[in-house]
C-alpha cells in the first residue's frame, strides 16, 4: 500500500490491516526536518496490529536520514523507505523527492548511511525519470549506483515527473505509464527486488504485472474502494476468509472511538471508512451517513450503525 499523504496515516492502515494480513503498508512520508526538530511520537507511533509496516523518509542529509532512520527502527517498523518520487514544490525546495534523480550519487550516499545506521531494510521509491532526464540509459545507471551502496529493493513508480508546471494530482496522471521500463529493469537487474507502483486498480492488473516484476503498489485504488484489500488477500495471498464488510466497520468503530477518547476527532478517524462500501447498492447512502457534520452521534459505534441502517434502506 503506497505512502499517500494525508491518506496512510495509522488510523487507515489499522483498517487495511483488517483487510489484508499480508499487504505491506507505508506510512505517510515524513521528513527528517519533522523527525529532528518536532514531534517525534505522533509521527512515529503506530499500532501493533501494524506490521509488516514500512517508515517513508523525506531528507537528503545522508546523516540526518541515517539518524531518523535509527529513530524508525528504535520505534519498530519493518523498513525504511526513501522518497525518491514526489514531484511538489515544497519537497523539492527542501532538495529531496523525485529531484533526487539528478543526484544518484547524493541518493547511493544516503542509502548507504542508512543502510549502515540499521539491521533493517532500506528502500527506495521513485520515478523513471525527471524532465527531460528520462532516458533508459539514465534510469539503469542510477539503479545502478544505488544498488551498490546497498539498496536491494526498488519501487518503481511507472511514470516519469515533471517537476515545473504540473501539480502532484497530474504528476499521477499526465506523464504516461510506461510499464516495460519497470519490465526491463527487472530483466536487467534480476538480483533485485523490483516493485511496480502506478496506474494499478484491479486484481486482473497485478496478476498481469506479477508476471513480470516481483511485487505490485497500489495507492488511490484501495482509497476509493477500501475492501480491495480483502479481495487481495484472498485472490492474490490465497489468505484465510476475510471479514465481511459489517464486520470490518463495526471492529473499525471500536477501534475509532478508543481514538477519540484519546483525542482524535471522530470525523477524521471515521473517513476512511467512506470507501468500504464502494460498488455495493447504497454506497452512496452510506458515505452521506458517515460524512454529514451536523450529526450528533454519542460515539463512532453509533455513528457507523446509522449509517449500516440507512445502507440497508437503499
Amino acid at each position: 500500500m503506497a505512502p499517500m499523504m494525508d491518506y496512510t496515516d495509522r488510523h487507515l492502515r489499522y483498517l487495511l490491516r483488517l483487510l489484508s494480513p499480508h499487504a505491506l503498508l507505508y506510512t505517510e512520508m515524513v521528513t527528517t526536518g519533522a523527525l529532528l526538530h518536532g514531534d517525534r511520537e505522533r509521527h512515529l507511533v503506530f499500532n501493533p496490529e501494524e506490521h509488516p509496516v514500512a517508515l517513508q523518509l523525506g531528507g537528503s542529509d545522508p546523516l540526518e536520514l541515517a539518524q531518523c532512520a535509527r529513530h524508525g527502527a528504535e520505534y519498530g517498523y519493518d523498513e525504511i523507505n526513501l522518497n525518491v518520487g514526489c514531484p511538489s514544490d515544497r519537497v523539492q525546495n527542501g532538495r529531496f523527492g523525485a529531484c533526487l534523480m539528478a543526484e544518484p550519487e547524493l541518493v547511493a550516499d544516503s542509502m548507504r548511511a542508512m543502510s549502515e545506521a540499521v539491521n533493517i531494510p532500506v528502500t527506495v521509491k521513485t520515478r523513471l525519470g525527471i524532465d527531460e532526464r528520462d532516458s533508459y540509459e539514465e534510469l539503469s545507471h542510477f539503479i545502478r549506483m544505488v544498488a551498490a551502496a546497498g539498496c536491494r529493493v526498488f519501487i518503481l513508480h511507472a511514470r516519469k515527473a515533471l517537476l515545473k508546471g504540473l501539480s502532484p494530482k497530474e504528476n499521477r496522471e499526465i506523464p504516461p505509464l510506461q510499464y516495460d521500463r519497470v519490465y526491463q529493469i527487472k530483466r536487467d537487474f534480476p538480483e533485485l527486488t523490483i516493485i511496480l507502483n502506478g496506474g494499478v486498480k484491479t486484481v486482473a492488473d497485478m496478476r498481469a504485472h506479477l508476471q513480470h516484476v516481483d511485487g505490485v503498489m497500489i495507492g488511490r485504488a484501495a482509497c476509493d474502494d477500501t475492501y480491495l484489500l480483502a479481495r487481495i488477500e484472498e485472490e492474490i495471498f490465497c489468505g484465510p476468509p476475510v471479514l465481511a464488510r459489517e464486520a470490518v466497520a463495526r471492529r473499525y468503530a471500536e477501534y475509532a472511538d478508543a481514538q477519540v477518547a484519546y483525542g482524535e476527532n471522530e470525523h477524521y478517524v471515521l473517513r476512511h471508512l467512506l470507501g468500504l462500501y464502494q460498488g455495493v447498492a447504497g454506497a452512496r447512502r452510506w458515505r452521506r451517513g458517515l460524512s454529514t457534520r451536523d450529526q450528533q452521534w454519542p460515539n463512532c459505534v453509533a455513528a457507523v450503525d446509522a449509517a449500516l441502517s440507512r445502507l440497508r434502506a437503499a
